[in-house]
């Protein structure tokens, strides 16, 4: 039984090293989750949580790693957050930016 636990063990750790990940080919120049002048909008309350959220749709959809019928569909579920947020609702607007950001997988 020891001899079986230390074979599994010494196993285990001989394999560890093939587990690892070898990745040999690079990414392409300029190819990364945001372009080198993206810079996220500032701003606080739901003014600022739409902003920023739009920010990354619009680089997500420039680097094309949403299609537009995605980012259409974020605008139009951004509509009411707008509105709250003007309307002074700011808790409703975070809510819904929020909601939208789970539901298209931002959270």
């Amino acid at each position: 039984m020891k001899s079986a636990f230390r074979f599994l063990c010494l196993t285990g750790l001989l394999a560890l090293p093939l587990a690892a990940c070898n990745q040999t080919a690079s990414a392409p120049a300029g190819s990364g989750p945001t372009p080198s002048g993206f810079r996220m909008p500032e701003g606080t309350g739901c003014k600022g949580e739409i902003d920023r959220y739009r920010a990354v749709m619009s680089n997500d959809l420039a680097m094309g790693h949403v299609n537009q019928s995605v980012y259409n569909q974020v605008e139009r579920e951004l509509g009411p957050a707008e509105a709250a947020c003007a309307g002074g609702r700011d808790a409703e607007a975070v809510r819904i930016v929020h909601a939208t950001k789970t539901r298209h997988g931002y959270r």
